[in-house]
């Protein structure tokens, strides 16, 4: 075997390797595709899912902030309250000191 025919029947055997190998390649896409249609399904499938679950969360978030911004309005009010009762609380006991006085003074003086 001369180098020229050497080099042919390379040539021809590469030129045979790529082309099966081409050709395997488009078979196995070709069959994966077909079962790649349920795997599109289960995508499409997955994606509702997310989306879904997307809006419950988001929902979920509108709600806790509302709900936070109800609770925060209920604890200034109960501190509202409080400060009221707390001064409502010293007045009574600086009236209650002022009664006592009194009514130490008009003993002493009695």
């Amino acid at each position: 075997m001369d180098r020229t025919t050497f080099v042919i029947a390379t040539a021809i055997t590469l030129l045979l390797s790529f082309a099966m190998g081409w050709f395997a390649h488009w078979i196995l896409h070709r069959f994966s595709r077909q079962s790649g249609g349920t795997d599109l399904a289960e995508m499409d499938r997955l994606a509702q899912s997310l989306h879904e679950a997307e809006e419950v969360r988001d929902q979920a978030v509108i709600y806790l902030e509302q709900r936070e911004g109800e609770l925060l309005n209920q604890i200034s009010q109960t501190e509202a309250e409080l400060r009221a009762a707390m001064d409502g609380l010293r007045d009574a006991r600086q009236e209650a000191e002022e009664m006592r006085a009194y009514i130490e003074r008009m003993h002493a003086n009695g």
